[in-house]
C-alpha cells in the first residue's frame, strides 16, 4: 500500500473559486428530523477487526441501513431535492452514477413528484440497474467509465433543460455538489455523538471524494487536530492522491477497479479543496487488499463490498512500516465508515 503523508494544509492550485465543504450539520439534521424514514445508523465496536489490525479499538459507522437505500448516499442527492421542496415537482433530475448516488437521486425525485434519468457505464452490474429502476428511474448506459457516463448526462441536461444533479464538482458547477456533501455530514455528526472518545485515526474511503471531504470537515470542526485523517483510494483510481501530490487537480489513469463505487478517475474539486486542508495522509490500496478487507469485515459480521469496506481494508493492509508512517500504535482508537451493504 502506498502512503502519502502531507503537512496540512496542502497547496493545490486552481481552486480559488471553489468553495470549501460545509462543516455544520445542523441544517441537514433539522431536515432529516422531518423525514419519516430517517434514523441514526449504528456505531459498532469491531473487536475482531481491532485484534487483526493490532490496535486497541476499531469503531465502524455502519451505513448499510441508511433510509432503506443501503448506503450513506441516501443522505446526499435526496437532501438536495428535499431542499427544492415543491419546486421539484415536475422536474427531471439527471445524473451519472458509479453506485449509490443514483439511488438517492431516484428516491428523492420519486418522493417529491419529479422524474429521474440515471446514466451508468457499461461496466455497472445489471443488478444495480435493476435497483435504480425499482426506485422509478429511467436508466441509460453510456461509455466504459463513470466519467463518460457523466459527460453524457451533462450533455443531455443541457439539451433537454433537465436539472443536472451530480455529486462531483468542477469549475462552474459547485452549488448542488456542495449541498450533496452537506447531506453526508449527518453520518459524521452522529458518529461524533456516538463515539465514546475522540478517535486517534479516521479512515475515509473516496471516489470523487464527497464522503471523505464532508466527514473530514465535520471531524475537524468537532475534534480539531486530534484525529489523524487518512483518505483511502483504489491504486488504479488515485484521483485525490495524485492531485495532492501534483499540487493541482489531475485525472488518474488505470484499469477498472473491483471497488466500483470508488473507481472515479477525477476528483470533485470541492472535496479536493477540503481534503487538502483537512487530511493528514492519502493511502492507495490494491484490488487484493480491498478483497481481503471486505472478507474480514464479512467474517466480523459487517458484510459489505470492497468499496464499502475500503477504509477497513486500508487499516488491515498496514505493515509495521505503514503503521509507523501513520503513527498507529497498539493503543490506537480507529474510526472507519462501512459505506454500503453487500451487493444483492
Amino acid at each position: 500500500m502506498d502512503i502519502l503523508n502531507v503537512a496540512r494544509p496542502v497547496a493545490v492550485s486552481g481552486l480559488d473559486d471553489i468553495p470549501f465543504p460545509v462543516a455544520d450539520a445542523a441544517g441537514v439534521e433539522a431536515l432529516l428530523a422531518r423525514c419519516p424514514v430517517a434514523a441514526e445508523t449504528p456505531l459498532v465496536e469491531a473487536e475482531a477487526i481491532a485484534v487483526e489490525a493490532g490496535v486497541a479499538q476499531v469503531w465502524v459507522k455502519d451505513e448499510r441501513g441508511r433510509m432503506g437505500l443501503g448506503s450513506f448516499k441516501a443522505l446526499g442527492a435526496a437532501h438536495v431535492i428535499a431542499r427544492h421542496g415543491k419546486a421539484a415537482r415536475g422536474r427531471t433530475y439527471v445524473t451519472a452514477s458509479a453506485g449509490n448516488h443514483g439511488l438517492s437521486v431516484a428516491a428523492g425525485a420519486a418522493a417529491f413528484g419529479a422524474s429521474s434519468v440515471i446514466y451508468i457505464a457499461e461496466t455497472v452490474a445489471d443488478a444495480f440497474a435493476g435497483r435504480l429502476k425499482a426506485q422509478g428511474a429511467e436508466v441509460r448506459r453510456e461509455g466504459a467509465t463513470y466519467e463518460e457516463a457523466m459527460a453524457a448526462a451533462e450533455q443531455e441536461a443541457a439539451a433537454k433543460g433537465w436539472h443536472l444533479l451530480s455529486d462531483t464538482a468542477w469549475a462552474g458547477y459547485t452549488e448542488d455538489p456542495l449541498a450533496v456533501m452537506e447531506g453526508y455530514l449527518a453520518l459524521m455528526a452522529e458518529a461524533v455523538r456516538q463515539m465514546p472518545r475522540v478517535p486517534s485515526h479516521i479512515f475515509l474511503q473516496a471516489g470523487v471524494g464527497g464522503l471523505a471531504g464532508a466527514c473530514a470537515a465535520c471531524a475537524r470542526a468537532h475534534w480539531g487536530d486530534g484525529p489523524r485523517i487518512v483518505v483511502v483510494e483504489p491504486a488504479v483510481a488515485a484521483a485525490l492522491y495524485g492531485s495532492v501530490a501534483a499540487g493541482r487537480a489531475v485525472t488518474s489513469t488505470g484499469p477498472a477497479s473491483n471497488m466500483g463505487r470508488l473507481d472515479c478517475k477525477s476528483p470533485s474539486l470541492i472535496a479536493l479543496k477540503g481534503l487538502a486542508r483537512d487530511a493528514d495522509a492519502f493511502a492507495l490500496i490494491t484490488e487484493q487488499e480491498a478483497q481481503v478487507g471486505a472478507g474480514t469485515a464479512m467474517v466480523a459480521g459487517l458484510a459489505s463490498t470492497p468499496s464499502g469496506a475500503a477504509g477497513i481494508a486500508a487499516l488491515l493492509a498496514l505493515g509495521a512500516e505503514g503503521k509507523r508512517a501513520l503513527g498507529i500504535t497498539p493503543k490506537a482508537n480507529v474510526l472507519c465508515i462501512l459505506s454500503e451493504g453487500p451487493e444483492s
